[in-house]
C-alpha cells in the first residue's frame, strides 16, 4: 500500500490520507530518522551547519509535513478512526522529542558549533537557532541522570496524552448537547440566528429550529432571547462542558485530567530545577520572572477597577428599568448588555451583519493588507480539499508566489470549537531550493443559510482579521532556517502582537469603507450606523478586560501555586481570583475551568497572560500608525520589516524597539480601550 504520508507534496494530499496510514508513517520517519542522525553524529569529526545541522532539520521537516495534516484533521474533521490514529501517535512523537532533547552526544554537538570560530560566521537566524536550541537541551534534561531522564519522558508521555483526552471530552461534551424549540421560545433571536437554527433542524431531520452549543447557535440566545429560563438552560449546559454537574454529569469529566495534569507538571518542573511550572514556562518567554507577570496583571487590574464596577453598576441600573426586581444573573448579563447597547448607542452586531459578508469582508481584509504590505492574493480553484467550506489562497509579491493558504471559515459539528492558525509548511532553503510557507487558517462563524450568504458579526471580522494577523506573521517570514522562520522560535508571550495588531483595521472609517458593503445591494455601512459601532467600541471595556485578568491570574496563579499534597482546590483558587478582579458573580455550579483549551489541551499554560501583554505591544505599534497614517507604506513596511520577517530570528523586544524606537507603552492599550485611568 503506498501511503501518502510518505511521500512528498507541496500541499498536503488531503484526499488520500487515511487513518490506517497514520501511524504507519509516523512510526517509519521516526525510526528513520533517528538512524539518521546516530548515523550524521557518526560520520564527522568536526561538526558543522552544513554536516548536521541542515541535515537534521530536513528530516524535522520531512516529519512535520506527515504529521501536519493528521494533525489538522483531528481538528477539522474528527472522526473516531481518526481520533484513534491520531491519539496512537502522541506517545511516538513524545518519546521522540525526548530522546531528540536528552541526546547528550547531539547537545555536545550543537555546544560545539557554538563553541567553534565558524559560530561568528553564520547568521543571525542560524545563530539564533542553535541557541534556542541549547536552551531546550537543557529544558528536556539533557543533563539529568538516567533514572531522572526516564522520569521525565514519561511525564511528556502522559501530559500530552492527557492534553489529547482533554480536548477530546470538551468536543464531545460540545457535541452531546443539543434542543429542539419553538419559534415561541426563541422570540428575540435575529433573522440570521434563527435561519441557522431552523436548518439545524433540518439537517438532523428534525421539525422547528434546533440549537447547539457551537458559538453561532448559543450566542445569540444568550444575547438576544427573551425566554430567560431558556437563556438559563443553555448557559448552564455550556458552562458545565466536560465537568462532573450540568445536563451530561461525568460523562467526559475533565476534572481528574485536571488535577494530574498539574501535579505532572509540577513534577517535570522540579525535576528540571524550577520551583513551579510557571518558572518553567516563563524560560522561554519575554517575560522573566513569575512576579513581573503578577505585578503586570494586577497593575491593569488596579487601572481598571473602578470603571469595570460603574460599568456593572451601570448594567444593574438598567436592568432594573426594564423590570428586572432580583438580582441579575450569569444568563443574563449577555442579555441587558445587548439591550444596554441598543439603548446608549442604537446599534447592535445584527445592524451590522448584512453590510459584512463574507464575500466582501474577505476582499476586504486582502485590500487592507496590500496597502499595508504591498502583497496580492488570489483564490486558487483547483486543490485537494478535506471539506467543501474550505478555500485555497496564494500569497504573491512582484507576481511571485510567496505563501499560501487555507481558510476553513464556518462551524460545524466534529470540529474543534474556536479560531486558530497552524503553520502546514515552513519557510525555509534546502540544497537551494526554498519552500514557501503555508498556513491554516480555521474559524467558527455562522454559515451560510439557504440562498443568504455568509454574514459576519463585527466580532466575527475582528476574530478574522486577528487569524489573518498571525498567518501573515508565518507566510511574511523571510527567515529560512526553520527552527526560526514564521511563529517558530517566538516568545509565546509575542505570538500574538501581529494578530491583535491586524484587528485595529476593523475599526478604522478607511477601512471599513471597502471591507464591507450590504450583501443585498452593495451599498457601503452607513455613516450613521459607522459612527455608532465606533461609539460603542470600548462598550464594557473594563469589564471585558476583568474577564480577560481572571482567566490569566487563575491560569498563572494555578501554575505557580499548585501543590496537589497540600489540598489546593483548583475551584478555591479559581475563586479568589474572581473575588479579586471579577465583577460579575458567576454560579456555583460554573466550570470553566473544564473546558478551558488554551491552558489543558494548548499551548497556553501559565501562558495565558500573553494576550494582554502582547496587547500592549499591539497598542503601541498601532499607536506609531496612528501618528504617520493607517495605511502609511513606509511604516507598513517597517512592521513587516521588523516584526513580521524577522519570525523567531531576534529577540522580541530588540525587534519592537527597532519598530517603535523604545520599550512599550502601557498608555495606548488603555486609551484604545477607552480606560480612563
Amino acid at each position: 500500500m503506498t501511503n501518502p504520508l510518505q511521500e512528498h507534496h507541496t500541499l498536503p494530499p488531503f484526499s488520500r490520507i487515511e487513518p490506517a496510514h497514520v501511524e504507519p508513517a509516523i512510526r517509519q520517519l521516526i525510526e528513520h530518522n533517528k538512524q539518521a542522525i546516530e548515523d550524521l553524529l557518526q560520520q564527522q569529526n568536526k561538526y558543522a551547519w552544513e554536516n548536521l545541522l541542515q541535515p537534521i532539520e530536513q528530516l524535522e521537516d520531512e516529519l512535520a509535513q506527515a504529521w501536519s495534516p493528521v494533525s489538522h484533521l483531528n481538528s477539522v474533521c474528527n472522526t473516531d478512526a481518526m481520533r484513534e490514529a491520531y491519539n496512537a501517535c502522541l506517545p511516538l512523537l513524545s518519546e521522540y522529542g525526548t530522546w531528540m532533547g536528552q541526546h547528550s552526544q547531539l547537545c555536545n554537538a550543537y555546544q560545539s558549533i557554538a563553541d567553534s570560530d565558524t559560530f561568528s560566521s553564520l547568521d543571525r537566524a542560524q545563530q539564533k537557532s542553535i541557541d534556542n536550541a541549547l536552551r531546550d537541551f537543557r529544558l528536556a534534561g539533557v543533563s539529568l541522570p538516567a533514572e531522572q531522564k526516564e522520569r521525565y519522558g514519561e511525564l511528556r508521555k502522559r501530559l500530552s496524552e492527557l492534553g489529547s483526552k482533554f480536548g477530546e471530552n470538551v468536543l464531545d461534551a460540545t457535541n452531546a448537547w443539543s434542543r429542539q424549540a419553538s419559534l415561541e421560545e426563541l422570540q428575540g433571536l435575529p433573522a440570521t440566528a434563527l435561519a441557522n437554527a431552523q436548518q439545524a433542524a433540518q439537517q438532523a431531520g428534525l421539525e422547528g429550529y434546533l440549537i447547539n452549543l457551537e458559538f453561532p447557535s448559543f450566542s445569540p440566545v444568550l444575547n438576544y432571547c427573551d425566554n430567560r429560563l431558556l437563556r438559563e438552560e443553555v448557559y448552564s449546559a455550556n458552562c458545565t462542558r466536560a465537568s462532573e454537574v450540568g445536563p451530561h454529569a461525568g460523562q467526559w469529566d475533565n476534572s481528574a485530567i485536571i488535577e494530574e495534569t498539574l501535579g505532572l507538571r509540577q513534577q517535570l518542573a522540579e525535576l528540571l530545577g524550577f520551583a513551579n511550572y510557571a518558572e518553567l514556562s516563563l524560560a522561554t518567554k519575554m517575560a522573566d520572572k513569575p512576579e513581573r507577570v503578577i505585578e503586570f496583571l494586577e497593575q491593569l487590574a488596579t487601572r481598571s477597577a473602578d470603571q469595570a464596577r460603574k460599568e456593572w453598576h451601570d448594567l444593574e441600573d438598567f436592568a432594573r428599568q426594564q423590570g428586572v426586581q432580583e438580582p441579575l444573573q450569569a444568563w443574563d448579563v449577555s442579555y441587558y448588555s445587548e439591550k444596554l447597547r441598543q439603548a446608549r448607542y442604537q446599534v447592535s452586531q445584527e445592524d451590522i451583519r448584512p453590510y459584512l459578508p463574507v464575500s466582501r469582508a474577505l476582499p476586504g481584509l486582502f485590500a487592507v493588507v496590500h496597502k499595508l504590505y504591498q502583497i496580492d492574493i488570489r483564490e486558487v480553484e483547483t486543490f485537494d480539499s478535506y471539506h467543501p467550506d474550505v478555500q485555497l489562497f496564494e500569497v504573491s509579491q512582484d507576481d511571485t508566489v510567496i505563501a499560501r493558504f487555507f481558510l476553513d471559515l464556518y462551524a460545524r459539528a466534529d470540529k474543534r470549537g474556536g479560531a486558530w492558525m497552524d503553520d502546514c509548511r515552513v519557510r525555509r532553503h534546502y540544497q537551494g531550493e526554498l519552500q514557501i510557507p503555508v498556513a491554516y487558517l480555521v474559524c467558527n462563524f455562522t454559515p451560510p443559510v439557504g440562498d443568504t450568504p455568509a454574514l459576519l458579526s463585527h466580532n466575527e471580522l475582528t476574530t478574522l482579521f486577528h487569524e489573518f494577523g498571525h498567518g501573515l506573521h508565518h507566510m511574511l517570514s523571510r527567515q529560512t532556517v526553520a527552527a526560526v522562520s514564521g511563529i517558530n522560535g517566538v516568545a509565546w508571550d509575542a505570538v500574538e502582537l501581529p494578530s491583535q495588531f491586524l484587528e485595529n483595521w476593523c475599526w478604522d472609517r478607511a477601512a471599513l469603507a471597502f471591507i464591507s458593503g450590504h450583501h443585498a445591494s452593495g451599498e457601503p455601512l452607513p455613516e450613521a450606523l459607522l459612527d455608532k459601532l465606533l461609539a460603542a467600541r470600548n462598550f464594557q471595556s473594563a469589564m471585558i478586560l476583568a474577564r480577560q485578568l481572571e482567566f490569566s491570574l487563575f491560569d498563572f496563579r494555578l501554575h505557580r501555586e499548585w501543590k496537589a499534597q497540600e489540598g489546593t482546590s483548583v475551584q478555591q483558587l479559581l475563586d479568589e481570583v474572581r473575588e479579586q478582579v471579577a465583577v460579575v458573580k458567576l454560579p456555583a455550579f460554573h466550570r470553566f475551568q473544564n473546558s478551558f483549551s488554551h491552558i489543558f489541551a494548548g499551548g497556553y499554560a501559565a501562558g495565558y497572560y500573553s494576550y494582554k501583554w502582547a496587547e500592549v505591544l499591539s497598542a503601541d505599534a498601532f499607536s506609531r500608525f496612528e501618528e504617520e497614517g493607517i495605511f502609511n507604506p513606509d511604516t507598513g513596511a517597517s512592521f513587516r520589516r521588523h516584526i513580521l520577517e524577522a519570525g523567531g530570528s531576534q529577540d522580541p523586544m530588540e525587534l519592537f524597539v527597532a519598530f517603535r524606537g523604545r520599550e512599550p507603552d502601557i498608555e495606548p492599550l488603555l486609551r484604545h480601550s477607552g480606560i480612563n485611568a
